[in-house]
């Protein structure tokens, strides 16, 4: 499947009148069926060292019919690791409690985790009473959860979390099931934590057939897309939290491949300087890395159950 980026030329965007942290004409309609829990989250951070080495480090938290937990891969700045071929850096982590280490880019990798007070809200990703931290060289590059308190010292903690060194680049969450999808992102560090929902549905008050795609954002319509045979691919651009957040879908899976059925949302931020939709990845590595506000956030959707 080409890139969903190439699908679109430069002036194919349009800024949509709805601004998500203002008022909206539009109600918000809860849908008729239930929403999908995602079975799979995975979420890409890089970490800046004190040598400037940049890793990144992808923790994909999985919750599927034979087994239920989250495995981490290590890998450089030069290629997302989660894309490798290599497998030798990617480890799940087997006990709900535990410590490993291993040797990646040249770097002694060390995880330290405890799961099993975890609080689930909805689908594999733990909400509260967790923590996961990644050392590399004894440096701290990644440190998430509320339980870590627990763990280190109380002004040890608020020392390390002062020196944060690692950023959330991108995340992606894979469903299944009914053609709704209902989930929370957060744009910038800064920014709010937004409810999204995504339908795919024929609503009986538009009296057609075809089915309508929906988006809203704290329970407010943003756009809606008809005629889905001829608009299966699209893009809208709209404005949040001080920011420029690109929506992408591609759901021509959905109507002409029903079989895979795979449909594909992407919401990326980008800086108002940039004319274009987004940078081709050739134009990224020119840049040497990307910049400090982009962040990627992508959901697969599929209709029937993995």
């Amino acid at each position: 499947m080409r890139s969903i980026a190439t699908c679109y030329s430069e002036h194919a965007i349009k800024v949509s009148d709805s601004y998500c942290s203002g008022p909206s004409n539009q109600a918000y309609v809860t849908p008729k069926l239930t929403p999908s829990i995602p079975n799979e989250v995975s979420c890409l951070y890089r970490a800046r060292l004190s040598t400037q080495n940049r890793i990144l480090i992808t923790l994909t938290w999985f919750n599927k019919f034979t087994a239920q937990g989250v495995t981490v891969t290590v890998g450089d700045n030069k290629s997302q690791p989660s894309k490798s071929k290599s497998n030798s850096d990617s480890h799940k982590l087997e006990n709900q409690k535990g410590t490993l280490a291993f040797q990646s880019c040249n770097t002694k990798i060390e995880i330290f985790w405890d799961l099993s007070t975890a609080n689930y809200d909805s689908g594999p990703e733990p909400a509260t009473g967790f923590f996961v931290m990644v050392l590399a060289d004894s440096e701290l590059c990644l440190l998430l959860g509320d339980k870590v308190e627990q763990v280190l010292d109380l002004e040890k903690y608020k020392t390390i979390m002062s020196q944060k060194k690692f950023i959330l680049v991108s995340r992606s969450e894979h469903f299944s099931g009914s053609a709704v999808y209902a989930t929370k992102a957060q744009f910038c560090d800064t920014g709010l934590s937004h409810d999204i929902v995504i339908k795919c549905d024929q609503p009986e008050e538009l009296g057609s057939k075809s089915p309508v795609l929906s988006v809203c954002i704290d329970k407010k319509k943003v756009f809606q897309v008809k005629r889905l045979r001829w608009n299966f691919r699209g893009n809208q651009t709209i404005f949040l939290d001080g920011l420029l957040v690109d929506l992408m879908w591609d759901i021509h899976d959905w109507l002409f491949n029903p079989k895979s059925g795979v449909a594909v949302f992407m919401f990326r931020t980008r800086s108002g300087l940039d004319s274009r939709l987004w940078l081709e990845d050739k134009n990224l590595e020119k840049k040497g890395q990307e910049s400090a506000d982009e962040f990627s956030f992508l959901i697969c959707a599929c209709k029937r159950p993995d």
